[in-house]
C-alpha cells in the first residue's frame, strides 16, 4: 500500500528542486527523502525525476503525477492544520513567515516567552503571501508588498542595504577614493577586495551595484556561505566585504567587530512590513509578535 508520506516527500522535491531542500522543508534526513522517492518510483513503476547537476528535474511522468495529486495534498495539509488547531483551543498556534536571518536577530530570543505556540517558516516572499491567503501562514515579515485581496500590510521599520567589511579593512584608502567622486576608480577598488555572498541569493549585491554603478556586478563573491548571519560572523575575522541589510549587523558595527564601509549614494532602502489576513482569529497573538519586532527594530 502506498504511504502518504511518499507523496508529501514527492511534493517537497518537486517544489524545492533538490533532495536537500526537501529534507529541510520536511525536517527529515536526505537519505529519508531518497528512500521515500525511490519507494514511490517503485510503486508507480516510473522514474519521476532526472538528476541534472544538483537539481532534480521532474520527468513527464513526474509532472503528470504532481498535477494529479497536488490539489488533494493541499487539502490534506489544510485539514491536518485546521484539525490540529481545533483540538488545541486552550493554546493557539500561529504560523509566521520571514527570512531566516530576520528570525535569528529578532524573534528567536523571545520564542520561549510567548504564551502561545508558534511555527516559523522560511521561503520566498511571493510563496509566503500565497500561503497567507490560504491560511497556512498567519503573519509575514516582508520587504515586498505582493498585492492580494485578502491581505493587509503595515509598515513598521526600514532597512538600508550597506557595504560592510572586516575590522582590518583599509577604510582610509576607501574614503580617499570615495572623496574623488570617480565611480570607475571606486568600483575598481571594491572589485579587488575579497567578497562574501550567500548560497543562491545575490539580490542585495545586484541591487546595490545597479543603483550605485548603473550596472550589475561582473564578479562572483570569493566565499559563499549559508546565510547573511554567517557572513557577519566570518567578517569578524577582519577580512572581506559584503552587502547586507544594516539591522543584521548593527551590534557588530557598534562594538567594532566589523566596519560600516559605505551606505551608497543614493542609499538602497527597503520598507519592512507586517502582512496578515484582513480577517483573522489570531489578532491578539499577532499583536504580541508585532510588538516584539517594533521593540527590536527601532
Amino acid at each position: 500500500m502506498v504511504n502518504l508520506e511518499w507523496y508529501r516527500t514527492f511534493k517537497a522535491v518537486y517544489k524545492t528542486g533538490t533532495l536537500t531542500g526537501a529534507a529541510q522543508e520536511l525536517f527529515i534526513s536526505q537519505p529519508g527523502v531518497s528512500l521515500h522517492l525511490s519507494s514511490l518510483e517503485s510503486y508507480t513503476g516510473y522514474k519521476l525525476f532526472d538528476r541534472k547537476g544538483r537539481r532534480m528535474v521532474p520527468t513527464e511522468r513526474g509532472k503528470v503525477l504532481y498535477n494529479f495529486v497536488i490539489d488533494a495534498m493541499i487539502k490534506l495539509e489544510e485539514a491536518e492544520k485546521n484539525f490540529q488547531r481545533s483540538t488545541e483551543k486552550s493554546t493557539p498556534t500561529i504560523s509566521v513567515g520571514m527570512c531566516f536571518e530576520t528570525f535569528q536577530i529578532t524573534l528567536e530570543p523571545y520564542i520561549a516567552t510567548l504564551p502561545f505556540n508558534v511555527i516559523i517558516q522560511f521561503g520566498e516572499y511571493t510563496q509566503m503571501v500565497e500561503n497567507l491567503e490560504k491560511g497556512i501562514l498567519d503573519l509575514i515579515i516582508t520587504p515586498q508588498m505582493v498585492p492580494a485581496p485578502t491581505v493587509e500590510y503595515e509598515a513598521f521599520s526600514k532597512e538600508t542595504i550597506v557595504i560592510v567589511g572586516g575590522n582590518t579593512t583599509d577604510d582610509a584608502t576607501f574614503n580617499s577614493i570615495l572623496a574623488q567622486n570617480d565611480p570607475e576608480t571606486l568600483e575598481y577598488w571594491l572589485k579587488q577586495q575579497k567578497w562574501y555572498g550567500t548560497t543562491g541569493d545575490m539580490e542585495h549585491l545586484r541591487r546595490f551595484w545597479q543603483l550605485n554603478f548603473g550596472k550589475y556586478p561582473d564578479f562572483r563573491p570569493n566565499y559563499i556561505v549559508p546565510n547573511l548571519n554567517s557572513i557577519v560572523r566570518c567578517l569578524g575575522s577582519g577580512i572581506g566585504l559584503a552587502v547586507i541589510p544594516d539591522f543584521l549587523c548593527q551590534r557588530e558595527i557598534d562594538v567594532g567587530l566589523i566596519k560600516l564601509l559605505w551606505e551608497g549614494s543614493p542609499k538602497l532602502t527597503n520598507i519592512l512590513h507586517f502582512a496578515s489576513r484582513k480577517k483573522t482569529m489570531y489578532a491578539d497573538e499577532i499583536s504580541v509578535i508585532k510588538e516584539i519586532f517594533k521593540s527590536v527594530m527601532v
